[in-house]
């Protein structure tokens, strides 16, 4: 039998803990299931499971089989779909996901450079949170996205990170307008437009905690992830916004102000799948970062060796 398919059945009955629901999950009979996953124990050389009358429970050596047998898994499975497209000549569109708050000047740029430089590849941007990303590359159902530091990443590849300063938008109207640049401390008193906490939870709970230590604890936090409805909410006076400064652009009632030796620092990075990889991704990779620092104030940062998104953000070896 297909080695494969032995570890397909492995990971139901792990799942299940019993072989009789496992087989019914299959739709198999019980007794060739049994007998799979006893060839598969005598292939690895090791017993897997302990079968007890209730059911079933992994050993080590099972526990260890399992998580690598996901990832194999995982990994044949998008490489065949891969594969599935090339062969029917489906390669032409790339799926890449974009936080709802990129400007869209960014966009434009993005779509018409790449379609410039590889107009065989179809890119297909998709507005996605930095959670649901994480998620749908996880999945396989993404090529790549465009994540929001600090996130927690397992299996994926990281381009360099984009670092863009981010400022303060208030109304024109408010007293701490007339100032050419502010501290966190001045806003004390004022709420906060902040996007869901379940859109990029690293990022959202980093915020909060540098406003904390910084002398801002928002009176309210109202939450906002379109950028028309931040500005809405800011001019409203349900509270001042972080931003590179686009918001602001928008709208005559709004002003951006620098934050005095900027706190708040915006992180981003390209990410995609490091198992099987679609072939244009690392070019997209390179476009993205060249784009993305093409505004006169952010900077691009590799990550070192073995580094991974928090180390870039918290400074921790």
């Amino acid at each position: 039998m297909d080695p494969l398919r032995k570890l397909r059945y492995f990971v139901v009955v792990a799942e299940e803990r019993h072989f009789g629901r496992a087989a019914e999950r299959l739709g198999i009979a019980q007794p060739p299931l049994s007998q799979r996953i006893r060839e598969l124990e005598r292939d690895l050389g090791a017993r897997l499971f302990d079968r007890g009358r209730r059911g079933v429970e992994l050993t080590e050596a099972g526990q260890i089989l399992l998580a690598e047998s996901r990832d194999l898994l995982a990994r044949w499975d998008r490489a065949r779909t891969l594969v599935g497209k090339a062969h029917r000549g489906e390669m032409d569109a790339l799926r890449v996901g974009v936080p709802p708050e990129v400007p869209g000047r960014f966009l434009a740029a993005l779509l018409t450079g790449f379609r410039q430089r590889y107009p065989e590849v179809r890119l297909d941007l998709l507005e996605l949170s930095t959670a649901e990303q994480v998620r749908l590359l996880g999945d396989g159902e993404l090529d790549a996205g465009l994540l929001q530091h600090p996130v927690d990443v397992v299996g994926l590849e990281l381009g360099p990170v984009i670092e863009t300063p981010l400022g303060v938008v208030l109304p024109r109207d408010s007293p701490l307008a007339a100032r050419p640049e502010l501290a966190l401390a001045d806003l004390a008193g004022e709420g906060l437009v902040l996007f869901p906490r379940a859109a990029a939870p690293g990022l959202y709970d980093t915020t909060l905690r540098t406003c904390w230590e910084h002398g801002f604890r928002p009176a309210r936090v109202v939450h906002a992830r379109n950028p028309e409805f931040v500005l809405g909410q800011v001019l409203s006076g349900q509270g001042v916004a972080f931003e590179q400064g686009t918001v602001a652009r928008k709208e005559t009632r709004a002003v951006w102000r620098p934050l005095r030796d900027t706190p708040l620092i915006r992180r981003m990075s390209a990410a995609w799948p490091a198992a099987v990889p679609h072939p244009a991704v690392r070019r997209l990779a390179e476009l993205i970062t060249e784009v993305l620092g093409a505004d006169g104030v952010s900077e691009t940062t590799a990550l070192e060796s073995g580094q991974r998104p928090w180390n870039a953000v918290f400074g921790r070896p």
